[in-house]
């Protein structure tokens, strides 16, 4: 594990084959104030990667940079070793970048069901026009298909009960397992949560972290977790990042990290 030392920062690896995502020099400044300071990680291909922080160290200025929403001062992302850096979100998120908000962002007024299903709509029905005037057997093969599809995650996340409700009319838990159905029913290649658990009761962080080992058991999908429950990160995730004041302090497995006295002391309350 590599910790800060004075004005020191860890060098993340190069990175190699296998590599889903890899950051470069990360910087991001507002005004005189510097959010992001020389930020370089990689995630590996069905690893998870925890992102932990004291607040206003950068965790979401992180992500929306990840993400495409914000365009960094300095650096470079790489998704699958190709170089995204002048990517908008959208063309990160049609190369298999998914992403879950701090604020939950569902489409209110569409059921359950179809806000899983809208994540797979940008895929087209196939035929153009005329497919869709004449209802064409390949549009209705895809349509059935795409509701299979969603049918399966909506039950794997505990949905089946409210598919057919408005988004707009859950508690904030299960709305939160709705954003997390729709960034996993087109399968990701990397998938971003923003603190997933909040709101969610013991039975549904105990399903989020099912799922999370799931999906990147069954698609190889590299997970990186923005999360304040430690214990949630310590028991889900391969490898934590730990970040202070918009630079990384630490990298480490959970064990190691739980030991480091820069941790400690920045995050978890210790002298």
């Amino acid at each position: 594990m590599t910790t800060v030392d004075g004005a020191r920062a860890p060098v993340a690896p190069r990175p190699e084959p296998g590599t889903a995502l890899a950051l470069d020099g990360i910087t991001v400044r507002f005004g005189g104030i510097t959010a992001l300071e020389d930020v370089s990680l990689s995630v590996a291909h069905g690893e998870v990667c925890g992102l932990i922080g004291p607040n206003g160290a950068g965790k979401t200025t992180l992500f929306d940079v990840i993400s495409g929403v914000r365009a960094p001062d300095a650096g470079t992302v790489r998704l699958g070793g190709d170089d995204v850096t002048g990517a908008n979100a959208v063309a990160r998120a049609r190369r298999g970048m998914r992403r879950t908000f701090q604020r939950v962002q569902t489409f209110g007024w569409l059921s359950v069901e179809d806000n899983v299903i809208s994540a797979l709509e940008w895929r087209g029905g196939g035929g153009g026009l005329l497919a869709d005037l004449v209802w064409s057997p390949t549009r209705r093969r895809r349509e059935r298909e795409r509701r299979e599809r969603a049918s399966e995650v909506i039950e794997q996340c505990g949905l089946g009960a409210v598919r057919h409700e408005p988004a707009g009319s859950l508690p904030i838990g299960l709305a939160r397992m709705v954003e997390v159905a729709r960034a996993i029913v087109d399968a990701p290649q990397v998938l971003l949560l923003d603190e997933p658990t909040s709101g969610l009761d013991e039975t549904e962080a105990n399903r989020l972290g099912e799922r999370i080992q799931a999906i990147r058991a069954e698609a190889a999908c590299a997970v990186v977790l923005v999360e304040h429950d430690v214990g949630f990160v310590m028991r889900q995730c391969d490898r934590i990042v730990v970040l202070d004041l918009g630079r990384v302090l630490a990298v480490g497995g959970p064990s190691e990290i739980q030991a480091d006295p820069a941790v400690r002391a920045a995050y978890l309350g210790e002298a």
